[in-house]
């Protein structure tokens, strides 16, 4: 932290934040940077999308929002696993990410919540990739969420996603489909 804050105090950085913290950690980080009057974290980037709830709901989003930190979370749309091109039994996209999204989201849970977004998205008049941004940009906290293109039209789509307002019903079916169990 004090390095951080030597950085700052230089007019080299001006603001910094974190990545992959546990909620603990931040803490101590926060704490660490109240005590000894140094530079504090302004951001967090967890990973966080319809599908990976509970490990930023459970304790980080309760600490961002009661200590103002910015929140920009990354894998927003899954590895591309939320833009709706991976179904079930059907041959996975030959993208890099394929393989990966194949073990973290192609699961029974991932495959519920990937049909409630194109279920949202079909009423909305959207894209899966617009509905699963803009349910993780209008999150309590959120800053902006992390998403990639690779071309103008997807960027296009990205940006729609923002645009794009959900009632309260499609953010109801989207909640009830992705919710967390506690253990």
């Amino acid at each position: 932290m004090r390095a951080f804050d030597d950085l700052v105090r230089q007019g080299k950085v001006r603001y910094i934040g974190a990545s992959n913290y546990h909620a603990w950690r931040l803490t101590r980080a926060l704490w660490e940077s109240d005590r000894r009057a140094y530079v504090r974290y302004e951001s967090i980037q967890p990973k966080y999308n319809l599908v990976f709830r509970d490990e930023y709901e459970r304790e980080l989003e309760p600490l961002c929002l009661e200590q103002s930190i910015g929140v920009i979370p990354y894998s927003s749309l899954g590895s591309g696993f939320l833009s709706g091109k991976y179904h079930r039994g059907r041959d996975l996209p030959k993208t890099a990410r394929a393989g990966n999204v194949q073990k973290t989201y192609m699961t029974d849970r991932g495959f519920t919540v990937l049909e409630a977004v194109e279920k949202v998205a079909a009423a909305a008049g959207a894209t899966p990739a617009q509905v699963a941004l803009s349910w993780l940009a209008h999150r309590p906290g959120i800053t902006a969420p992390i998403a990639s293109a690779t071309s103008v039209a997807q960027l296009k789509e990205l940006v729609g996603g923002i645009e794009l307002q959900l009632d309260s019903d499609a953010r109801a079916t989207l909640d009830r489909a992705s919710a967390w169990q506690e253990a």
